[in-house]
């Protein structure tokens, strides 16, 4: 008997048909995992088997059973009553699933409060068990701060643990390594594939083919709303027999050529440290004397664990986070030691592309008004600026018709592509991307970074690459430093780090 089975799934929005008669079915103690394209409609054939459809969707079925429930005609209270206790759900976008204002402990507990029975020490017990059961490091500190207060792949965990607290049979993981680095990577999918064995069955939706290949039985490939291939896992993986299939599997990270050498000096840390006050009164040392350095045109890979540093670092070097010791320069000249109104007009110089596009936008505004507001600060010819925005839709491969829509009506790959332009808009110099391409699937991956790389030589760009993934840090780097607990532990030219490692802990990381 499954655990769940949907039959001639269909959902249309706006009389647009986005899932188009998906059937799947996942039985006790079976991994199924959806693959596809940004857009394809894994996701919101995800949502719709949890009644969690956009306002005006259209959802039929021919069946939806969850365990040994007939969920088809579910009003949203009975809904509510299975999400959590039946089935769970993590979501791919952790910063927006957790609730800012609530404390990552508090977040963790509330399915265990609405569906137990259970006294306010036990629930403790519980959610400190969760934390440390999905890797979440000193998990008594962490359960008393908030979402912002941790990394994306903390955040991520926190995200899971969540899902997993009022013990559903079915869990329906959207993404759920998305950001987090390879040895993190590695405890979740072992965490899930215990999940799956104790009797759990498993609907994964995931762009990484590595982590499809490790943790799912059988796997069912999605295009434009449609499931084009379904089989074993092996079978699908080394004899592919749809065209899409075999685009999807091609789509893998090459190695980079690297840039020329002789370019001045863009940006430089050089001693930089950051401390953190934790709830406990103790200190966190985020960055603890770091020392890097990138030349005009050239990119350096940073990589790490969750956790490691990465993104505060990123946050100094952009000039968002002042560090405690040490100093950033810009182009040779002080820029972490001035003063905001100093920094102010030097800002078009150095701009940030995120993990998290879809954050990063107001969800009121318009594609045109998120490039435009950009465009505004760079430009003062206003005549101008409609012209400029769609110069930059065009640079990033969108098309005009997209103006109109909201962030939601986005795909990830198309929200990312936004976001570049966004970026670009000032006219930069410097692009510092932490972790760009780590919600996207295989082939939408590899359109941003030839994207990515394409803007780099046509304008002449310096690239930060901050990433967990080291297949695509070896594909966009010319040299790589690598972080662990918030210090530089290697760095060097690209193929000499991935090729001859020093250190213990970037040996650690090449063969997982």
């Amino acid at each position: 008997m499954s655990a769940l089975a949907v039959s001639n799934l269909t959902v249309s929005i706006g009389g647009a048909v986005v899932v188009d008669g998906v059937s799947l079915d996942v039985a006790p103690g079976e991994c199924l995992a959806i693959v596809g394209e940004s857009g394809s409609g894994k996701t919101m054939t995800a949502n719709s088997l949890l009644g969690l459809q956009p306002p005006g969707a259209i959802v039929t079925a021919d069946e939806l059973v969850v365990g040994d429930v007939d969920a088809r005609a579910f009003s949203e209270r009975q809904w509510r009553d299975i999400r959590g206790r039946r089935v769970g759900l993590v979501s791919q976008d952790a910063l927006v699933a957790l609730d800012p204002l609530r404390r990552v402990g508090r977040e963790v507990a509330e399915p265990i409060e609405v569906h137990e029975h259970t006294s306010r020490h036990d629930i403790g017990d519980r959610v400190l068990q969760l934390l440390h059961d999905v890797a979440v490091p000193q998990p008594e500190i962490r359960a008393r701060q908030y979402p912002h207060e941790l990394s994306g792949g903390l955040r991520q965990r926190a995200l899971i643990a969540s899902a997993l607290a009022a013990g559903p049979r079915v869990l329906i993981a959207d993404e759920p390594t998305t950001a987090l680095d390879a040895t993190v990577q590695r405890q979740i999918l072992d965490l899930l594939a215990e999940l799956r064995d104790s009797g759990i069955a498993i609907l994964l939706i995931s762009h990484d083919l590595r982590a499809v290949a490790r943790l799912a039985d059988r796997v069912a490939v999605m295009q434009a709303g449609r499931i084009v291939e379904t089989g074993p896992t092996r079978r699908v993986m080394d004899a592919p027999e749809h065209p899409y299939t075999q685009v999807l599997l091609a789509a893998a990270p090459t190695e980079r050529v690297p840039s020329r050498l002789d370019g001045p000096m863009a940006l430089e840390a050089q001693g930089v440290s950051v401390a953190y006050r934790r709830p406990d009164g103790g200190v966190t040392r985020a960055l603890d004397d770091v020392s890097l350095a990138v030349r005009s045109g050239r990119t350096l890979g940073i990589v790490g664990e969750s956790g490691s540093g990465k993104s505060t670092l990123a946050r100094v070097l952009l000039g968002a986070e002042q560090p405690d010791a040490g100093e950033v320069l810009l182009d040779g000249r002080p820029w972490s030691a001035l003063t905001e109104r100093e920094r102010r007009p030097l800002r078009a110089s150095i701009q940030l592309i995120d993990q998290d596009s879809y954050a990063s936008f107001d969800p009121r505004y318009t594609v045109a008004r998120i490039i435009g507001e950009a465009v505004a600060l760079a430009d003062d010819d206003r005549g101008a600026r409609d012209a400029r925005v769609r110069e930059l839709l065009d640079q990033v491969g969108l098309t005009p018709e997209l103006l109109g829509r909201r962030a939601r009506q986005l795909s990830g790959g198309q929200r990312q592509r936004v976001a570049i332009a966004r970026a670009i808009a000032r006219r930069p110099r410097i692009l510092v991307c932490d972790e760009p391409v780590s919600a996207l699937d295989a082939s939408i991956q590899a359109q941003v970074l030839a994207l990515l790389e394409g803007l780099q030589r046509d304008l002449g760009l310096t690239l930060v690459f901050i990433s967990h993934d080291l297949a695509v840090i070896r594909q966009m780097s010319d040299e790589i430093a690598v972080m662990w607990e918030g210090r530089v532990v290697e760095s060097g030219e690209a193929s000499e780090v991935l090729a001859r490692p020093r250190h213990p802990f970037t040996r650690a990381l090449l063969d997982v």
